[in-house]
């Protein structure tokens, strides 16, 4: 067989027959059926490595699905000088895996925007929602973390049975809650894609104020504390946007 057709025959095999058909062809002594086969079989690791990462993701779903929708919440914005915070929650079907899925800070903005719209059309419920900077001086960011969790919950139009939240710290919801402690957002696939929907809409939102107060950058920073940011509060002021109690 050619090599040609070995590309051919092994980029369409699944990933369960994909071993199979490399075996066929381990003892082909030609160099570049070697090389082929070497190539294929790292990604093939590579890909069994994500499944199960994805597959791992779903743990607390599948340990609470018995006790009906499951949702997954997480906040976004807890450390920026201006803007609002945000907090997602989204409800997915059982079981339901989302390919790429992972912990916002550790996607793309271009990932996050292509997984965003595959969460909206998967999602059996979900919402985002804001708490400004005059509240987050009013009560203390940590309280507006909570709040915003609780606003989240509150708005989907599907009420869970289990929330799932990432961190320690749980908002006053009469819902059961678990917190999953650190990186939370990484290992559950519904907090991951709460981490996402709330990150791809408030980045939006911090682009809007851009255009509103363009000097600081806001498009790039996100209303992050950066040297191109903290330069531009030094020469012209704060915004109505800005935390007060942050600066």
């Amino acid at each position: 067989m050619k090599i040609d057709e070995i590309k051919i025959l092994l980029k369409s095999a699944s990933l369960e027959d994909l071993p199979h058909m490399m075996a066929q062809f381990e003892n082909d002594p030609r160099t570049g059926v070697i090389k082929l086969i070497d190539n294929y079989k790292k990604w093939h690791n590579k890909m069994c490595d994500e499944r199960q990462r994805l597959e791992n993701m779903l743990f607390f779903e599948n340990k609470y699905a018995s006790w009906g929708n499951v949702c997954g919440v997480d906040e976004v914005g807890a450390g920026p000088l201006a803007g609002p915070v945000a907090a997602g929650a989204v409800i997915l079907p059982p079981g339901c895996i989302i390919d790429g899925l992972n912990d916002s800070k550790k996607l793309s903005a271009k990932k996050r925007n292509e997984l965003y719209a595959v969460i909206k059309s998967v999602a059996l419920a979900c919402y985002v929602a804001f708490l400004d900077n005059g509240i987050i001086d009013e009560i203390n960011i940590l309280q507006a973390r909570m709040r915003v969790m609780e606003l989240a919950v509150k708005g989907l139009s599907i009420c869970p049975d289990v929330v799932l939240v990432d961190g320690l710290f749980t908002p006053n919801i009469s819902n059961k809650v678990v917190a999953l402690g650190k990186d939370g957002d990484s290992r559950s696939m519904s907090v991951a894609a709460a981490s996402v929907i709330a990150k791809v809409e408030r980045d939006a939102l911090m682009v809007q104020y851009h255009e509103q107060y363009p000097r600081y950058g806001f498009n790039r920073n996100m209303g992050y504390g950066t040297a191109e940011h903290m330069a531009a509060i030094q020469k012209y002021g704060s915004t109505p946007i800005h935390r007060r109690t942050f600066l």
